[in-house]
């Protein structure tokens, strides 16, 4: 298991779903953890779970202008500095058909996606120098990589953050900051809403998984994303990690 004891890391979109399993994983490697989400409600009673005083917590809308530097502020006010960074959150009115999808549709899943992930990694990056190093993790999607019927959009801001990624990762590896992309495919609360709503698709999907199921949150995806945080990475940067189960995107 990957020892992150003494390591900070901010993590976006935690209260819920792979932001969850994420921060459960780095809690339990020994990190601080930074859960940052804009539903109040939630993340405190995430935190709560959590618990201990390895975690604490920012209710952030990332849409507002300064969100950036004040999670990051946060994170060295409580740490003392930070370590890693995990760009998890996303918003998105999907699924839509293409030909539907507005500029409001686009505008919300790109300024929670790819703009807060840039605005974050700029915010991050001056903090990770002084430090000699660090580590970010941002969030893809077979989606993008693949594609995926009626989430245009979606995929799109997908391929966005993966695109920055590759750049950061060639020009910040002179500072020993290693950027990198981790594309999921686990069982959240929102697969959980469609398997509920439409079980027969939600069991074919599954069973065109290679391995057979979806991932955990917790236990598949989250170890992927520290192994990437930790030592053991030092020597990977500007990679995608399909953690899907060998289904290389949703289909």
């Amino acid at each position: 298991m990957t020892d992150l004891t003494g390591r900070a890391v901010i993590v976006t979109g935690a209260a819920r779903g792979v932001g969850k399993g994420i921060a459960r994983a780095l809690t339990a490697r020994g990190a601080g953890v930074l859960l940052v989400d804009r539903d109040e409600e939630l993340l405190s009673t995430t935190a709560a779970e959590l618990g201990g005083g390895q975690v604490a917590s920012v209710t952030m809308d990332l849409r507002e202008d300064d969100a950036a530097e004040r999670i990051v502020a946060a994170a060295v006010d409580t740490f003392g500095s930070v370590h890693g960074l995990v760009n998890n959150a996303i918003a998105t009115n999907e699924p839509k058909a293409f030909h539907e999808i507005t500029r409001e549709d686009y505008d919300l899943v790109f300024d929670v996606g790819p703009r807060a992930t840039f605005a974050l990694m700029q915010a991050v990056y001056p903090v990770f120098v002084g430090n000699g190093g660090g580590s970010i993790v941002n969030l893809g999607s077979g989606s993008g990589t693949q594609g995926l019927s009626r989430f245009g959009a979606y995929g799109a801001a997908k391929e966005a953050i993966r695109g920055m990624s590759k750049v950061a990762a060639l020009e910040w590896g002179r500072h020993r900051i290693r950027v990198n992309v981790v594309c999921p495919y686990a069982e959240t609360e929102s697969i959980r809403a469609w398997r509920d709503m439409d079980p027969q698709t939600y069991e074919r999907t599954v069973r065109a998984v290679p391995l057979g199921r979806l991932g955990d949150v917790a236990t598949d995806i989250g170890p992927v994303v520290c192994f990437l945080l930790g030592d053991d990475a030092a020597f990977v940067t500007g990679q995608t990690l399909m953690a899907d189960g060998g289904s290389a995107g949703f289909r």
